[in-house]
């Protein structure tokens, strides 16, 4: 799942990707909401109440969600220079890698989570979960061809809309390409509801320290290319 890049890569690898890495960032999602009170991976929702706090002059809304911005723009920066200076290198494997430093940065997070500061913005956590969320569709974008989005769902949704409206038009004899996006586009927004689902009611039982758990499932998705990839190298 994470070796393949671009055109090489089978609806089949990205559906399986997509879907883990989206169950995830659900659960990331929303764990971050309910410890911090802001969204990691929605940005149009921050970029939002960036705008709503500069007209009504909450001036530690536009901080908050400018620093929610900035955290993610700026994982997504450094995921992206990460795999440019990796392949220049000829290393092997560099997508998994980066899932598995956002993984075991997942569980780092979690569990430090109660002992640091939230105040009355978003706080370290809500930032440190931000800019892993950039990594990861980062990567994700990059690996899959930018045919896979697993952070955020206004893109997908709109992508199963288009493909919806393509099958409608055909519906005697669907092409199988659409009926193959179709299919994995509702599996990843399907996977995206359901790790967020997951993520409130490891809240529920475990608070933040949840994030570990989360962290736990990256890693061993990674762990088996990283490997690979070390055998190569």
């Amino acid at each position: 799942m994470l070796v393949h890049e671009g055109p090489s890569r089978s609806i089949t690898t990205d559906l399986r990707l997509g879907c883990t890495l989206a169950a995830v960032a659900g659960g990331v999602n929303v764990t971050g909401f309910l410890a911090v009170g802001a969204y990691a991976a929605n940005m149009t929702g921050n970029l939002s109440a960036m705008a709503t706090g500069l007209v009504q002059g909450g001036r530690m809304a536009v901080l908050c969600s400018l620093g929610l911005v900035a955290a993610f723009v700026a994982g997504a920066v450094v995921a992206t220079l990460r795999l440019r200076a990796g392949c220049r290198r000829g290393m092997a494997c560099m997508h998994a890698r980066i899932i598995m430093l956002e993984g075991l940065a997942l569980m780092g997070l979690g569990l430090v989570a109660a002992c640091l500061p939230t105040g009355p913005g978003t706080g370290v956590l809500g930032y440190g979960l931000g800019f892993l969320m950039g990594m990861q569709n980062a990567t994700v974008t990059h690996i899959s061809g930018a045919r896979v989005r697993t952070t955020h769902m206004t893109g997908m949704l709109t992508d199963l809309g288009l493909e919806l409206a393509q099958w409608m038009e055909n519906r005697a004899s669907p092409s199988p390409d659409v009926t193959t996006r179709l299919r994995l586009h509702g599996a990843i927004i399907a996977a995206f509801v359901l790790g967020g689902a997951a993520g409130a009611l490891g809240y529920g039982w475990w608070g933040a320290r949840a994030l570990v758990g989360l962290g736990v499932v990256l890693v061993m998705l990674a762990l088996p290319a990283v490997l690979r990839g070390r055998q190569r190298g």
